[in-house]
């Protein structure tokens, strides 16, 4: 609504400026929650595939696509996580940036957790089926050079189930993000 002053024969209008900010009330444990698992999911994924990378270079191996892809997801996850603890610092966390994010994270995510799937449980010549003949189904001992071949490819079978299992919760948990983002632009939390 603008004032009005007369004064000597002419009207002169001044503008009054409303500011209105929305703030948003963001639940802070569960964000913090969300952002601490997601770390720890996606260092645990640049990790594993950064060593299989090495393994692969060092057995003069080529490097499959979905290693170097499951690298760039986990860190642009790492990135997301630290534009959103930017955005919580400056007090401009919004709902809309949080579900767009979360859900082009989330399809990246699904397609890495799908060739992961596929590589571990696919079909003939599985990371699994080989695993559990050649790995799992011996228990060599004693300090011999089987011996720690035989670690090293029970760690290699191990850590394709720990990407898979952190990348399972990693999904889960950017579906939770989006809702909960949902729930916050909806005032109901």
């Amino acid at each position: 609504m603008a004032s009005s002053t007369v004064t000597s024969g002419s009207l002169v209008y001044e503008r009054r400026v409303v500011e209105r900010v929305h703030k948003y009330h963001w639940p802070a444990v569960q964000l913090n929650l969300w952002m601490l698992i997601m770390l720890i999911a996606a260092c645990t994924i640049i990790g594993v595939f950064s060593t299989f990378i090495q393994i692969q270079q060092t057995l003069l191996l080529p490097i499959p696509w979905y290693f170097p892809y499951c690298i760039t997801v986990a860190s642009l996850v790492v990135a997301f996580i630290l534009l959103l603890l930017w955005l919580i610092f400056q007090r401009r966390l919004l709902p809309s940036i949080v579900m767009i994010g979360g859900f082009i994270l989330f399809v990246l995510w699904l397609v890495g957790l799908i060739v992961i799937s596929v590589q571990l449980w696919g079909p003939s010549g599985s990371v699994s089926s080989v695993c559990n003949i050649s790995v799992f189904a011996q228990n060599p001992t004693g300090q011999s050079e089987h011996t720690l071949a035989w670690l090293q490819q029970k760690s290699i079978c191990q850590s394709w189930q720990a990407v898979f299992a952190f990348g399972l919760v990693g999904e889960i948990f950017l579906l939770w993000l989006m809702t909960m983002a949902y729930q916050v632009f909806t005032g109901d939390i």
